[in-house]
């Protein structure tokens, strides 16, 4: 029996488990109902660095394994003895509580916070929070930092290790950010606490410290790479073979396809990967899986997600419908290529959670004939968009059409 399963159980109500935020002041900073839960546990978890700052320690102690889930039933065995883990300050920003949460009821739980990483150095920095971006790069990828490079912006970047402020500023200079101000923010709350300023070009600061938050004043140059806050995105930002949503089409087709906060996408046929990146780009939230037979473009789809700052971009390279199985079922589905394949619109549309959205794009006859044929029998909406721009005619200028797209969009009932 699962401790999710036993809410007729009497120990469902008693707190035997409790996390502590522990901060670089050790014992000193702890409440005494925290300091009373560490002395009367019979087992505390931490990390090596969490539990010396908490020594000495009466109780057995155990250092965290590799990965970490491997001490998760050996904590689950113990229900209804007191046990301690330890946290770095807020366990519940971007820390153990939320993974701990999903196993442990909370009515089983007491928690004892410290000022997380973000509150101190907002305390150090004068930035109030709610107008600061809060963000980890501890265990991510370092491109998860470019939706939030836009000027005028502070930052709050929760290290990796030493490396990560270097990393960071290279990145931003070479994305057009080089003027932005870097600020090293170390072992804050306690004897070895330091706070070091640089620009990201040039930036030097030597011999930072592994436990360090970087806070980041952005400031972008003319031609900087700034991720847009609306969909349609520039064209060239995408490295592609000429399969490509472009962007004006791009714009209209995440507009049909009507995104929400925590919603899949399925991304069929997804040439370049624009649809689904620019998908992901609207909430943090957003998930999406990107189905490209073309094992050179589906490479190229990952190169883009990564560069974009969207690196979580699922890729299923293999031939749809066959690479469909065993996909997690989408919210909202894009088919940007291969509509004619037989059966693979009645998969997809089979896929699609009940209330779900499906949009597709085509320019050829024999995708459009599919699409009137699925109109005629499903309903939805029907659209034909063109695109007219503006090209030289000799030394004067006349309207060069693209080839139109006829654009089919569904509600699954």
């Amino acid at each position: 029996m699962s401790a999710l399963s036993m809410s007729d159980d009497p120990l469902s109500s008693t707190p035997w488990l409790t996390l502590v935020g522990i901060g670089e002041d050790g014992r000193a900073g702890l409440s005494p109902a925290a300091q009373n839960a560490l002395d009367t546990a019979t087992l505390v978890y931490g990390g090596r660095r969490h539990l010396a700052l908490a020594a000495p320690l009466a109780a057995e102690t155990r250092s965290w394994p590799s990965p970490i889930a491997n001490a998760y039933p050996d904590i689950l065995a113990r229900r209804g003895l007191p046990t301690c883990i330890l946290a770095t300050g807020d366990p519940f920003h971007y820390g153990i509580g939320a993974e701990i949460a999903r196993l442990v009821p909370a009515a089983e739980m007491r928690v004892f916070s410290q000022p997380s990483a973000f509150s101190l150095a907002s305390a150090r920095l004068g930035w109030p929070l709610a107008e600061t971006a809060c963000l980890t790069l501890h265990g991510r990828a370092l491109t998860r930092i470019v939706p939030h490079l836009q000027p005028g912006a502070r930052l709050l970047v929760l290290s990796w290790d030493e490396t990560t402020p270097y990393t960071v500023a290279a990145l931003m200079r070479a994305r057009g950010f080089g003027a932005s101000d870097l600020t090293v923010l170390e072992a804050m709350g306690g004897p070895r606490e330091r706070r070091r300023s640089c620009p990201a070009d040039g930036f030097d600061i030597a011999d930072i410290d592994p436990l360090n938050t970087l806070a980041i004043v952005v400031m972008a140059a003319p031609d900087a790479q700034v991720v847009t806050l609306a969909p349609g995105l520039d064209d060239a930002w995408f490295e592609n073979d000429g399969q490509l949503t472009k962007s004006d089409i791009r714009a209209v087709t995440l507009a049909a396809l009507r995104p929400r906060a925590g919603q899949l996408l399925w991304d069929i046929g997804a040439g370049a990967g624009s649809i689904s990146i620019e998908w992901m780009l609207r909430h943090p939230s957003m998930g999406a899986i990107a189905v490209e037979a073309n094992p050179d473009r589906a490479a190229r789809i990952a190169r883009n997600a990564s560069r974009l700052g969207v690196p979580d971009l699922r890729v299923v390279e293999g031939p749809a419908p066959a690479s469909l199985d065993g996909l997690a079922p989408p919210d909202a589905l894009f088919i940007g290529g291969g509509i004619s394949v037989p059966g693979l619109l009645v998969r997809a549309m089979g896929a699609l959670r009940p209330g779900g959205r499906l949009v597709s794009n085509v320019v050829t006859l024999e995708g459009e004939a599919v699409l009137l044929a699925a109109f005629a029998r499903h309903g939805g909406s029907l659209k034909r968009l063109s695109v007219a721009r503006a090209d030289p005619v000799g030394h004067l200028h006349g309207w060069r059409t693209a080839m139109p797209v006829t654009q089919w969009a569904w509600v699954k009932p």
